[in-house]
Parts: structure tokens; sequence; C-alpha cells
């Protein structure tokens, strides 16, 4: 009988010879168990990942299409943070991949009780888990975990510093949506908007955008867009419509209140005034370019019910995404576990 990791063609549904092929051969090259930041990664892993991710992406939203390829396996969503879509995400994209998955959060649990997360996690593992994705709200504890633990790990998000897989689904969902199927974003320009300075999001689309060519423009008041960004290798604007016809895409942040000790700006309605994308603002846009938004969405806040629902919109091709980069990341970090 075949490995769980490398089983035939016949077992992976809804796929054919070259890309059962593709998903192997990545496989045995992928070195790597855990993903907690995009920074540490290359342009070339980036791209593998991303690939692997089309191979995923017709099964990932098929119900019926499941493979094979992590059955027997164990993933173990631990969040500390509440999540709807990305533990929902990451729950099917498991599934998809015949993997058995258990739901831990962190109220109620022993870490409530003064047990350290890194204990939390060893105990997990105990318990033959292959895979623990986590969502902590201080940076820094993903690769706490990861370094503590030999099974595979994914950051789901941890404080204001990674959300690597939402990094991925993004610029996944922008390359298919501009037709650079290569992976190559050279003479894009992406604009980030909003609340740069809390957003894990953020860091993660500029570290990958940034390496595969992308111009970056992060967009915001300056309270949320400080200079301390240029470090990263993007382009610093305080305002919205003098940079809007230079972009290709435009991603949408939503203001983390729960992140600031005090009010960035004086109100609401004087955000979203200067930095809200209204009908008449997208409509100022490139032709073919795009509207993206990780979620959730404050309606009439960031953008308009109108933008949000209209042709340039790509805000749930996001979440097919997600799945497909979420199979993507937990087959080749699992893989990398039994090598």
């Amino acid at each position: 009988m075949p490995s769980t990791l490398t089983e035939t063609k016949a077992d992976m549904t809804g796929t054919d010879t070259h890309s059962t092929d593709l998903l192997h051969t990545a496989a045995k090259q992928w070195a790597y168990r855990y993903i907690v930041d995009l920074e540490s990664l290359s342009a070339e892993q980036i791209r593998t990942l991303l690939r692997v991710a089309d191979d995923f992406r017709d099964a990932s939203t098929r119900s019926g299409a499941k493979s094979s390829l992590l059955r027997g396996r164990v993933v173990a969503n631990l969040f500390f943070e509440d999540s709807t879509r990305t533990r929902s995400s990451f729950e099917l994209a498991a599934q998809r991949l015949s993997a058995d998955v258990i739901n831990l959060t962190g109220k109620g649990s022993s870490v409530s009780k003064g047990e350290t997360i890194v204990d939390t996690a060893r105990n997990i593992e105990a318990m033959g888990v292959d895979a623990i994705v986590v969502r902590h709200g201080a940076s820094g504890s993903a690769r706490l975990i990861a370094e503590s633990v030999r099974c595979a790990v994914l950051n789901a998000g941890d404080g204001s510093h990674e959300h690597p897989t939402q990094g991925l689904l993004d610029t996944h969902t922008l390359a298919r949506a501009l037709d650079r199927l290569d992976y190559d974003l050279a003479g894009l320009t992406v604009g980030i908007v909003g609340d740069n300075l809390n957003s894990r999001v953020a860091r993660s689309n500029i570290h990958a955008l940034t390496k595969l060519g992308a111009k970056v423009i992060c967009i915001g008041p300056p309270t949320l867009v400080p200079s301390g960004f240029r470090a990263l290798g993007v382009e610093l604007s305080h305002d919205l419509d003098a940079v809007l016809p230079r972009l290709d895409a435009i991603n949408m942040l939503r203001i983390q209140f729960e992140r600031m000790s005090e009010a960035p700006f004086p109100s609401v309605r004087e955000y979203t005034h200067f930095f809200g994308l209204s009908e008449e603002r997208a409509a100022k846009m490139k032709p073919g370019a795009i509207v993206m938004h990780p979620g959730p969405i404050n309606r009439g806040v960031e953008l308009a019910a109108a933008v949000a629902d209209g042709d340039r919109s790509v805000i749930l091709k996001q979440v097919t995404s997600g799945l497909a980069v979420r199979m993507a990341a937990l087959y080749l970090c699992v893989s990398a576990i039994t090598k």
C-alpha cells in the first residue's frame, strides 16, 4: 500500500497525472515543517506554495472531490483569538485532504489555568497530532510553538506580526485575477489602505508581493502608516486620491480598534471621507483594477457596499483561494515531518 504522502494518481480525485507529479515533486523538495511568516521565505518558496495551491484549487471547492494525501493524519486548530473564516478555512482544507481535525480554543483551556502555550502545544503533540494551526494575540507566539514541538506548525495569525496564509491567498487571488499565473508580479502596483500599523495581514502581503516583484504603496493617515514602514521596501502615502489611478489592485484593511489604546483619527466619518473606497473613488481606478479585503468587512467604513459587491471585487475569490492555499501549506509542511 502506498504511503499517505505518496499516493498514486488514482487517489487524487480531480487531478491529472501532471498535477499529481507536481505535488509529489514539491513535497519531496519542501524542507520546512512550519510556516510562521513570509519574511523568512524566498520568492521561489512562495511560488512553490502558490503553484501547489493551483493544483488544489478545483478540488478545494467541491465537497465530493477529496484527496487522500493526509489520510490518517491529525490536524489541531489551536485558536486563542476569535475566528470564523480562518479557522473554518483550515478545517475544510484539512478535511479536503482527508485529515482528522480537532478544534481547540484558548477559552476554557489549560492556558486559562496558568499553563504556558508551549506546554499546551507539547501536550497536544503528545496525543499524536501531526500539525498544529495556531492563532494567538502575542507576536512571536507561533514561532515559539514551532521551535518547541516536532510536528508541523502553521501560523494563523500572531498579534500584529504576520498572517502568512492570508498573505499567500491574497497574492494567489491577485495573480490569478490579473493574469500573472507565473507569479511574476513585476510591473504591478498594489495599494494597502488603512490600519497598516496593527495589521499582520499588511505585513504578510508586503513580504509576499515585494518578493514577487510588485510595488506596494501603504496608504492611510500618518498614525496608521508610520515612516518606519519604508524599511519594508514600500512607498508610503497619506493621500488615497493621489495614488488611486496608479493601482492595479487595492487591499482595504479593517480598522483594528481592539488593538489600539487611543483613537488614531478624530472620527470614523472623517476616516471614511479621506480613506474609504466609495463608488466615486472606485470609478477612478484603472480599467481592470481589482478590489480586495481580508475580512471581516465594515461596510460603509473602509469601503462602500456597492464596491464590495461590485465587478471589481474579488473578495469572495480570496475566500476560495484561502482553501487551496491552506491545503498546500498543510500538505507541504506535513510532508516535511516524514523525511
